[in-house]
């Protein structure tokens, strides 16, 4: 055989060298090559399975919160907040004489507009101003929720939405939650693992999501839809999910 074929075959044994998946590692011993040795390392990339699992746990709540507002109207800019103020102040004091804390009322929102006509082919005309006053009240008596609107409205809240309830402290009820998802992971993955005749090995990953789900609260209300006696409310339960996703290795 020439030198030239020798050398064309040698570039070409070569070449099959490099095209070998990245997954296979090649060393060569030098030499002539008729007596080249070629040690071939194949690395296998690991079997997984990648498995999402929920659980949810529920709870009666032991927290609400109410928003509650005062809107008023008047022919200028002063006499509407002023009665706004008054209103609003009234209301605070019903929430303290229903004892609620002064660190549960935080004012959300005070707003003044001006307040308009608008005709056909006509310039807007001002009609006068109207101001609005809003807290947030955070109820730690729930039992006193129906109570507590009842004596919003009776001292001028012509606007409700409303109650939220929540847990206060959600994360015992979510660590349940937790310990479930992740044995129904653990659990789909051995049976999976069985199914194609084999195991699982180890956990490579695992992350969560948590989800609250609280009762639809009540739509905001005007104040004439408040009925004389306290409204009826009933809190029902909170429903908490944890949702884990965990790849784990097979053998």
């Amino acid at each position: 055989m020439k030198s030239r074929e020798i050398a064309a075959l040698g570039i070409a044994a070569l070449g099959v060298a490099i095209a070998l998946p990245m997954a296979t590692a090649a060393t060569a011993q030098s030499g002539p090559p008729e007596q080249m040795q070629v040690r071939k390392e194949i690395r296998m990339m690991p079997t997984t399975a990648t498995l999402t699992a929920s659980a949810d746990v529920q709870a009666p709540p032991d927290i609400a919160d109410i928003g509650a507002g005062v809107v008023t109207q008047a022919a200028d800019a002063g006499s509407a907040l002023r009665a706004n103020s008054e209103q609003m102040n009234r209301v605070m004091a019903a929430l303290q004489k229903a004892g609620i804390a002064s660190r549960d009322i935080q004012t959300t929102g005070i707003n003044l507009q001006p307040q308009y006509r608008f005709e056909q082919n006509q310039p807007p005309i001002l009609t006068g101003f109207q101001a609005s006053n809003r807290v947030q009240v955070t109820l730690r008596e729930i039992g006193n929720a129906g109570k507590v609107i009842d004596a919003l409205v009776a001292q001028g809240a012509n606007q409700l939405d409303g109650p939220n309830f929540r847990i206060s402290n959600p994360e015992p009820l979510l660590d349940k939650a937790r310990t479930e998802a992740v044995r129904k992971a653990r659990a789909r993955a051995d049976l999976y693992a069985a199914a194609a005749g084999m195991k699982v090995k180890r956990i490579l990953s695992l992350s969560e999501g948590v989800e609250f789900q609280p009762p639809r609260p009540m739509a905001r209300m005007q104040a004439d839809a408040v009925a004389a006696a306290p409204p009826p409310v009933a809190p029902g339960e909170v429903g908490l999910t944890a949702t884990v996703n965990m790849t784990f290795e097979l053998e």
